[in-house]
């Protein structure tokens, strides 16, 4: 019999963007604004890249390194609060082994002009597939693309 184990872990991040509270919670909401930084490029939509921005809806990203696994990450808006908040729960897969189980919060923060973001993940990291530090790690990756979108005007 193989053991399962369970991690549960949380982390916090927070970032500054240059912009507007609307703009940033918009870079969030809207599919083809989001698709740029979130998933690689507006191809994604409709290709590996899904978005339906409302309580219940969901938001699907597929990819992965050629020869797999396909990685796949499937959350459900939870509560959105326009400019202040969105919290939603996700799953991830690698292949068809599910590795994660996931709650994220996003604060909004005027500041100045610029908006301070929070982002605070609590998860369950199943059977060593997935630990906590390789998430944060790539949550950084993504709201680092988020700011190389805002420097390069592309949202």
């Amino acid at each position: 019999m193989t053991m399962s184990t369970v991690t549960h872990d949380t982390f916090v991040i927070v970032r500054t963007y240059d912009s507007p509270v609307a703009n940033v919670f918009r870079a969030w909401a809207d599919p083809k604004r989001k698709a740029r930084w979130f998933a690689g490029s507006v191809d994604k939509l409709g290709n590996g890249y899904e978005l339906d921005f409302q309580v219940g809806g969901r938001e699907v990203n597929r990819g992965g390194p050629p020869g797999g696994p396909v990685y796949t990450y499937a959350a459900q808006f939870r509560d959105i609060v326009i400019d202040q908040r969105i919290v939603s729960t996700s799953e991830m897969f690698a292949d068809h082994t599910r590795i994660s189980v996931t709650v994220a919060t996003v604060e909004f923060h005027e500041s100045g002009g610029t908006t301070q973001l929070v982002l605070t993940e609590q998860g369950v990291y199943l059977d060593g597939h997935e630990t906590a530090a390789q998430r944060e790690d790539g949550t950084r990756s993504l709201l680092d693309s988020l700011a190389a979108a805002f420097a390069e005007d592309e949202l």
